[in-house]
Parts: structure tokens; sequence; C-alpha cells
């Protein structure tokens, strides 16, 4: 079977999907499934697939074998093993019979139903593709048997689907589906299917193997750093060092010189080598002499980002959550607590680092990228070369490494401009240096927060203020209304506690020539090291036990209070540990998941944090893939706790000062903390996973630090300065 990309023609009226199904049949000889994933707002949660146009594609031909064009991208979470599970648990086939090939761009066909736009993001696509998945497979079921019934003339339901077969039991008579599937193309599509009940499920909720791992393990798979079209020539580039500032002279004759340079290439703040390799092309970059000019922001420093987020958290924001009366229960408490918190800038560092290649034609341009967002590299590179949409070809593949940094098409605009001035196809890979001093950062961001407390310590007033960008605001400007955007606020405005008087403002503030991004869970990355640390002040005001304050708080909230108490438990919170050793909690609803972790840290006379062990217990609905689940929290807690420990971007003079990673600081795997996960049952749907881990992480080993030596830690990374016994 030949599966091809058929994408839709935006001149054309819409199809029905009787007359889609049709047509697919006549092409290709089998069954074309399209399903319609609907866009649901995140203030509705309501989903509805009519009147939306078809985004993914599930093919069935004439081998039996199930093709699924993937709307998501794979970038090691395991999406390309646990949505196709959801195909085959209803199309009752093995795993191994799916088939899988990446979407082109259209964000017409394949656009992610929880962001509009097609990406793969948020830790929402098991959340997305959960109900239309499971009903494109039941519907495809359906219509297979009916194809069977109907050449047996038999009722349908005298017959059973099983193992990519149709059976008539009474007569012991069955059909492979490659064999019904050109009859099922031409059934018409039932309006309503029955899905399969929790009870019945055969895949959904096993530890299936990775369909990608053979390929990854035997050198077949293909990222984006793999690719090398015909003819190919390798670049590496120089960008302004400064934010903002601009190629003022070059001197690239030592450069011509070396063995292998080809060709340099100046834009206007950057300058690329064009080589036959990597080390040709290396040794050009090291050989250029470029004068930069600074530009506007060549004095911009860490302090003065700081300083504006500072100023402008010293008066009103925009109101994004109020309950009650905060400010008035505040002023009758019996007791006030205030802090002030911030995080830096954060790089992604991912393991394959940006790169793109581009074939510039005089009326073509063709691209080989791994990107979360294709339909955006797409049009941005289609503006960068000057050519309509319709004339940009790209490829995606696999991603090493995503983080959110692979949503940003900077990369691909990048390539486009050298390119034009290439004959022939060109692979731009930026080094280590360029992708840390050059990457779309996690904001910084600057808190104030206050809460009330009565006699007995509860708190009945909770006021938090926040300054800081907002990246939905450039990327995606429709998701910013009245000065708030829900990526900046979520994990401060949907606390699990019972707070009879809650009040959170935040201040859209962005630094000076500097790009923010998406970064592994963002927003939440964030607030809940404010909030969950803030959380435990509160605890510490009060003298009460950490973990039986909040559990006080939940009488709201029992998949929270579960997580907790199983979190606690299996941790053996409140049992002895060695001196200079604590245990720290966090709590936290994110990304549709309650989850709890506890980290247990040690810190030694020189101040030097030790993360031991870290517990944590979930419930982020139906587990499709228990693996898969444990694998994204193990990550995620590595990836936040790295940044807790080390992470932080820093400017001066209008660079960024770290450069690689003996200066921009990776957990080691002589570091890592042993990790329990514990996942507790739920039949509700899926919550996210990517970014969870992350997220929680971070306040549980400031918690801990508390614990251990009775220090508050309200900015991040740690400072050993500040732990060091004297």
């Amino acid at each position: 079977m030949t599966l091809a990309h058929i994408d839709s023609d935006p001149t054309q009226g819409d199809l029905s999907r009787r007359g889609f199904l049709r047509a697919s049949a006549a092409m290709s000889g089998g069954l074309l499934l399209s399903l319609s994933l609907p866009f649901v707002s995140r203030e509705s949660k309501a989903a509805s697939s009519d009147g939306f146009e078809p985004n993914a594609f599930i093919r069935i031909g004439g081998d039996g074998q199930i093709a699924l064009t993937m709307p998501y991208v794979e970038m090691g979470q395991g999406t390309y093993t646990s949505i196709p599970m959801l195909i085959a648990e209803e199309l009752e086939v093995d795993l191994n019979q799916v088939r899988l090939e990446h979407a082109p761009p259209n964000e017409r066909l394949y656009m992610n139903p929880l962001l509009g736009v097609q990406a793969t993001g948020n830790s929402n696509a098991m959340r997305g593709a959960w109900q239309p998945l499971r009903k494109a497979g039941a519907t495809a079921r359906t219509m297979l048997i009916a194809a069977a019934a109907k050449r047996w003339n038999v009722d349908p339901g005298s017959c059973r689907a099983e193992n990519g077969e149709v059976h008539h039991q009474a007569s012991g008579r069955s059909l492979g589906y490659g064999a019904l599937a050109d009859d099922a193309a031409r059934l018409p599509v039932p309006e309503t299917v029955t899905l399969k009940k929790p009870a019945d499920f055969r895949l959904i909720g096993t530890p299936a193997k990775r369909l990608d791992t053979p390929a990854k393990i035997n050198g077949s798979a293909v990222y984006g750093i793999d690719v090398r079209p015909p003819g190919v020539k390798i670049a590496t580039l120089a960008q302004s060092p400064v934010f903002g500032g601009r190629v003022k002279r070059v001197d690239d004759a030592a450069a011509k010189a070396i063995n292998g340079v080809r060709q340099i290439v100046q834009l206007d703040d950057a300058v690329a080598v064009i080589a036959d390799h990597m080390g040709a092309a290396n040794k050009g970059l090291a050989a250029l002499k470029i004068e930069w000019d600074g530009g506007p922001h060549v004095n911009l420093s860490t302090s003065d980002i700081a300083r504006e987020l500072e100023s402008v958290t010293t008066k009103a924001g925009i109101v994004a959550q109020s309950i009650g009366d905060a400010d008035k229960a505040i002023a009758g408490a019996a007791a006030k607590v205030e802090a002030i918190y911030q995080v830096p800038l954060l790089a992604h560092a991912t393991m394959e680092p940006m790169n793109c290649t581009v074939h510039f034609r005089k009326d073509e341009c063709e691209i080989w990228i791994g990107s979360q967002a294709i339909a955006r590299v797409r049009a941005m590179a289609a503006k960068a070369a000057g050519l309509p949409p319709e004339k940009v070809i790209v490829h995606n593949h696999l991603i090493g490494g995503g983080f959110g940094r692979r949503l940003e098409a900077d990369g691909a605009v990048r390539a486009v401009e050298i390119a034009k001035q290439v004959d022939g196809p060109v692979k731009v890979v930026w080094t280590r240096e360029e992708d840390i001093q050059h990457d779309a950062y996690r904001p910084y961001w600057f808190d104030r927060v206050s809460a009330g407390l009565d006699e007995q310590g509860r708190p009945v007033a909770w006021n938090h203020r926040f300054a800081g960008s907002s990246v939905i605001a450039r990327w995606l400007p429709p998701g910013f209304k009245d000065g708030l955007d829900p990526d900046s606020t979520e994990g401060a405005i949907d606390l699990v506690y019972n707070l009879p008087n809650f009040h959170v403002e935040y201040a859209r503030v962005e630094p000076p020539g500097i790009t923010t991004g998406f970064w592994r869970s963002v927003g939440p990355s964030h607030n809940v090291f404010v909030t969950e640390s803030f959380i435990d002040e509160l605890a510490a005001a009060a003298k009460q036990d950490a973990v039986a304050y909040r559990r006080a708080l939940l009488d709201r909230s029992p998949r929270a209070k579960a997580v907790l108490d199983l979190a606690a438990e299996k941790a053996g919170w409140g049992q002895a540990l060695p001196k200079g050793r604590g245990r720290g909690v966090s709590l936290q609803f994110v990304f549709g998941s309650y989850m709890a972790q506890v980290a247990e840290v040690e810190v030694s006379n020189e101040g030097a944090v030790r993360v031991r062990r870290v517990v944590c217990a979930m419930d982020c609905g139906t587990v499709v893939n228990p693996d898969t689940v444990q694998a994204q929290i193990q990550s995620g807690i590595i990836f936040g706790a790295t940044a807790a420990l080390y992470g932080e971007i820093t400017l001066k003079g209008g660079r960024v000062e770290q450069t690689n990673f003996d200066t921009y600081q990776m957990l080691r795997m002589n570091e890592a903390p042993a990790i329990e996960v514990h996942i507790a049952r739920s039949t509700e749907p899926p919550g996210g996973m990517g970014e969870t881990g992350t997220s929680a992480i971070v306040p549980a080993i400031a918690n801990a630090v508390y614990a251990a030596t009775g220090k508050r830690l309200r900015k991040m990374p740690i400072d050993p300065a500040l732990l060091k016994q004297t």
C-alpha cells in the first residue's frame, strides 16, 4: 500500500464526509477515513465535530495495514505510540499494524483542537485526540463490520471484529480488513458509533512498546539534522551577539582560504559560512573577522530587566481572577505573610541543536526540518522566500528535543535567508553557542505575594501580582485578550486550595529586544514555584506540618487530596532524616492533571544541594500507556531539577553570558535523583503529561531546602552561597 498525503484546496468548497470517502476509495483503492478534530476553547471545554474540516486521516489499504497521518509530532514524548493505541484499540487491531506518517503543513486539516493551530505543545496531544481518534477507529470498525455483513447477507450484530478481521460466529466465516476496505469505503458513514467501555480495553492502559524505538536503535530514524539531499552544502552562522545589533563590516579573507569553505553569506544581522562539511564551516566561522554595530540594547543587563519588572509590580495589573475581597480580608487578618519571588530567563538547550535544510529555487522552496509547528514554518518561510505558501514544500521529521523551542520558526527563516544566496541545497546547523545565545527564552518573572491568616493559621485571603513577558501575545495574538493570556496565568489562578478571598493580577512587560518563547510548562514552571513555595511559607508561619496544612485546604478537591496523601505515604513523610537533609512537597493542578511531589535533598556545609530522591503521585485521568507516563514524569523532573539547581540566562552589555554546557549546566547522570512514580487509577479523560513533572519539582526542591536548612529560597536557581554554613 502506498499512502500519499492529501491536502485540501482552500479555493474549493468543503467536502462532505460521504463525498470524501468515495473520492478516496476511487483514488487509492481502500478505506480512507477522515476525522474531525474540533477546536475546543479553553473556556468552554466543549467538543463538537460538526462543521469542521478534517485534519487527520486514517487509511486502511488492501493489505490490511492501517496508515495514520499524524497531526502531532514525535520529539521523544511517545506520541507516535500512545495515539496509535487509540486507533488500534477501537479498530481491534494490533498496534504493529498501524503505520505513521508526518502530517504535511495544513492548518485546515491538521489543526490541534485545543490550540486552534497546527502544533504539538501545551501537553495536549492526548487530551485533544482522546475522543476523536477513538471515534475514528470505532467508525472504521463499524463500517468494516457492515461491509462484511452485507457481503454475507447477515445481521451486522452477528459479526464481530478481532485482530484485523471480521468474524461471523454462526457460520465461522471471516474476512480481513484489507479484503473489506473497498466495500467499506462505499458505505454511508454512521452518525453515531459505540466506543468501547474501559473494562473492555485491550491496549489502552497497557505498557506498549514504543513504535519508534527500533528505528532509533538501528539508526534508520531520520531527524531534521540527518537530512542530506543530493549536493547539499553545510552552513553554520554567527548572529549579532547583542540583541538588535547589526553587521558593520566583515573581513572574510582568512575564512575563504580554508579548504572546503565555498561561500560567505552576509545578512543584516548575521554571517554564514557555506562549506563542504561541518568541520570546514566551523573553521571558517572561527576565521571570520566581524565588526558588529551593537544597536540600541548594547547596555542591557539582567538587572535592568528585573528593575523594570519590580517597578511594574508596585502598581495594579490586569485582574486575572478575583474572588471575594482579598485586600479587606488581609487587612482584618490575625497575621499577614508576604514575599517576593523571581525566576530567570531560561534556554532550552535541546540535544539536537537548531537546524534546517533548504533548497531555494527560482519559483519554489523545499525545506527539511523537525518542527512542532510545521504550518507556521511554511508560512514564515514563504514570507522570507518571497513565495506564496503553496510554493513552499516542507518535510517534517523526528525531533531530538523540542521543549517548546521548535514551536518557533526562526531557524527556518534564517536558513531560507541564507539559502536564497546559495546555489543548491544547504543545511544550516547552529553551533551550541548560537543555540544558547539566540534562543527564545522562558520569560523572566517577578512576583509579589501576600496572604492573611486567621488565629488558627488558616489562610483567609491570597493576593498575587506578577509581571513578565507574554509568549502568547507574540506567538498567537488572538489568544492574548484584555491584557491576559491563559498560558501566563496557568498555575496561578487555578489553585486546588479552598481560599475564600483570592486575587491575582498580571502585567505584561517585554524585555527589550529579547524574544521569549514556550519552555517546558512555561506559565506553570513559574507560577507553581511561587504558589507552592508560598503555601509552604504559610504552613511555616502557622507552625504546622506542610502536608497536613495543604490537606486541610483540600475539602473541595478529592483528587488533589488523594495524590497528596499517596506521595506523602510513599515518600515516608514525617520519618526522621539525617542532619543536613530535608523533604519538601508540592501540589498542583495544571495541564488537566493532578500531581504531588516530595523531594528529598541534602545540603552540604558549602551550600551545595543534592536532590537524592523524588516521589511523585499523579492522577492524569485515564492512562493510555503507563510506560510513557512514567518516562514523561522522569524526564520532566530531570528538566525541572536542572532549572532549579543551575538554570539561568543572564545578560551583560546586551549579550547572553552563557555559551555552552560549561556555563549553562545540565544535571549530570551522577547527580540524578532516584525517582518513584505512582499513578492513581482514574476513569476521567486523560490529562496532560509532557510538562507536569517540570513545574512540580522546583518548589518541592526549594521547600526541601528550607526543611533542611531553615533558609527560604525565593529566587531561582539555587545560590549555594546563601546556604553555606558560616
